[in-house]
């Protein structure tokens, strides 16, 4: 990466610049985009570029951020620019608050899995959205066991993550959030329609070229075989979406669309029993934490 011409392109002046995602940890594809924080404390969307064929997902930091959920996401991050070493300390004190951090955020995923359940559960047979709920509240559960095991969630590599952690009493919940997902129905044909949908639903959400890193990505997933991967991905990112929406309501509608994105189960003892068994997750992964 051209670090000097990218700070030209996207004109970021003399605010501290970092990178993170998993091009900064070695683990990308070649479909990753780069993801670059800019520190200008500016409270914006975050915005998409594309160069030459590789996409930058810019977003905005602030110097004085204190919520874990985003501090998370500074961890290791590469420095770019940061002529007053201002950047520098703030990755100083996440590194010596790393533990603290990550449980929070830990505590903080699991609490939204509980309320994602909760209503799946309590409106079970009158709400259109209930399999919805069930569907991000095991991506929640999710992103929970990924930084349990010091893994920042990674959408596009979490399932070979997951995969690849070692056994122990936390980890035994990968399956049942597995299953909830519905990994193992991932098809060639199935998951060209998830991606249709799930482009379409993030530019009704979005509103910018996240789509095209969706096509993108998916693309790749599909033709290296790696279909349960590209199956999760879609998944997480129309949970990511899903849950931006206000008044939902109010919008019926777009349960057409979620039902191909999320790949909706619509048999209400199945979601019962998802529910069921990821609400005991949420429970037990509450209370392993607290010992």
């Amino acid at each position: 990466m051209d670090v000097k011409n990218l700070l030209e392109k996207i004109a970021v002046k003399d605010y501290p610049v970092g990178m993170g995602g998993c091009r900064n940890n070695d683990h990308g594809y070649d479909c990753c985009e780069y993801d670059i924080t800019v520190f200008d404390g500016k409270k914006q969307k975050e915005s998409i570029l594309e160069y030459d064929g590789i996409f930058y997902q810019i977003y905005h930091g602030s110097l004085t951020e204190t919520s874990p959920d985003i501090l998370l996401q500074y961890h290791n991050m590469t420095i770019l620019y940061d002529e007053q070493w201002e950047l520098r300390i703030l990755l100083s004190k996440i590194k010596e608050k790393k533990e603290q951090i990550f449980n929070s955020y830990v505590k903080n995923c699991l609490i939204e899995a509980g309320i994602c359940i909760s209503k799946a559960k309590n409106k079970l047979g009158t709400d259109t959205y209930a399999s919805s709920w069930i569907k991000s509240g095991a991506y929640f559960i999710a992103d929970a066991i990924s930084v349990i095991n010091f893994q920042r969630p990674s959408p596009t590599h979490m399932l070979k993550f997951l995969r690849e952690f070692d056994k122990s009493k936390i980890n035994e919940f990968i399956l049942v959030v597995t299953e909830s997902i519905g990994i193992e129905r991932a098809t060639p044909s199935l998951l060209s329609r998830m991606s249709t949908s799930t482009m379409g639903f993030s530019d009704m959400i979005e509103e910018n070229l996240h789509s095209k890193i969706i096509g993108q990505k998916s693309h790749y997933l599909k033709n290296h075989s790696l279909l349960s991967d590209c199956y999760f991905y879609l998944g997480y990112v129309t949970r990511n979406n899903f849950i931006k929406i206000q008044n939902l309501h109010r919008k019926p509608e777009l349960i057409h669309i979620l039902k191909t994105a999320f790949d909706l189960e619509s048999d209400s003892t199945k979601i019962e029993s998802q529910a069921d068994k990821l609400q005991q997750a949420t429970n037990s992964l509450l209370s392993l934490l607290h010992k």
